[in-house]
């Protein structure tokens, strides 16, 4: 069996190494540098299984053609194993067609995006970020943020990382509601329909599912619905919300301070918006994830080369 890995052999442990090895021939990429298409199917050429991270297929908004075509080539491909939570950028209809298993790595960095959003909206709240870039550009003025004790937080999907996040937000003495696709309870937390969140938070955190059903669920109309100067963070993907009305609201006002991660924060109406705080991903890279990540992501590629997959998304 040929199992191929777009991502580093140095990245997994000598004892992962050796457990992969043992299904057969393993390939891995040399570094985490995108490859051009010529190089990765190339690369794939006769596996049987592939597992893949999105950085060597060019990063979450370039992986999804080119993951098509390397599984478009490969006649005898038994599954492909993520190494990401998120799943949006896999032509899922194109695997289904196949009835080619694709799983993710669930929940394994839940505490660490989820501080990083509790830290993203006290950021934003405090003036730290852009009170940051005003001094490095020796434009610092004084400009009064806010406390967010007793704030109410409106948390959009409550899974792992969302139900984190309402706890540390729950932490600082916010008041937590949530809406969630599906009925959840939890304790602390008051569920609410999604208008009612809309209406009534001060601020908001996105954390559903990242997938094109729910690409700009934040657009004109939920904007209009929201509160005059809510802060809005985005640890998901950025398709989640509709660049072009997030803009409009910043500049309005409406929206005091939208924080999100994205890996073109160039060629964006967001660009050159002061408020629109834009930070390449990197939520989910502490020690701890990256621990919890390889150990299920190798467990993902044992069981499916045992053809037993789990932790499927399709």
């Amino acid at each position: 069996m040929k199992i191929v890995i777009f991502n580093p052999k140095d990245s997994f442990t000598p004892q992962q190494q050796k457990q992969l090895s043992s299904f057969g021939e393993v390939l891995y990429t040399k570094t985490r540098e995108a490859l051009p298409i010529e190089k990765l199917l190339e690369m794939a050429k006769g596996a049987e299984i592939v597992g893949v991270d999105p950085d060597p297929l060019g990063g979450f908004e370039k992986a999804k053609e080119k993951l098509t075509k390397i599984m478009e080539s490969l006649p005898n491909l038994k599954g492909v194993c993520l190494s990401t939570t998120s799943f949006g950028w896999v032509d899922l209809e194109y695997a289904k067609k196949r009835k080619i298993p694709v799983s993710n790595v669930p929940g394994y960095s839940k505490e660490s995006v989820a501080e990083s959003a509790l830290a993203f909206l006290l950021g934003a709240a405090k003036r730290i970020f852009i009170s940051d870039r005003r001094t490095q550009k020796n434009k610092y003025f004084l400009d009064q943020g806010l406390e967010m004790r007793s704030k109410t937080l409106g948390i959009i999907g409550l899974g792992s990382i969302g139900g984190t996040m309402a706890e540390l937000a729950k932490g600082v003495g916010m008041k937590v509601i949530a809406y969630n696709r599906t009925p959840k309870k939890m304790k602390g937390v008051e569920i609410v329909s999604l208008d009612n969140l809309l209406k009534t938070s001060d601020a908001i955190s996105l954390h559903t599912t990242h997938e094109e059903a729910n690409n700009n669920m934040i657009s004109t109309k939920e904007l209009d619905k929201m509160k005059k100067g809510v802060i809005i963070v985005n640890t998901v993907d950025r398709e989640l919300v509709d660049e072009k009305a997030m803009a409009q609201a910043l500049k309005s006002k409406k929206v005091d301070t939208y924080v999100y991660e994205g890996e073109d924060l160039i060629h964006t109406p967001l660009a050159k918006l002061e408020n629109a705080i834009g930070f390449k991903g990197f939520a989910w890279y502490t020690k701890e994830a990256l621990e919890n990540l390889y150990e299920i992501w190798v467990d993902n590629l044992s069981k499916l080369a045992k053809g037993k997959p789990q932790h499927m998304v399709n």
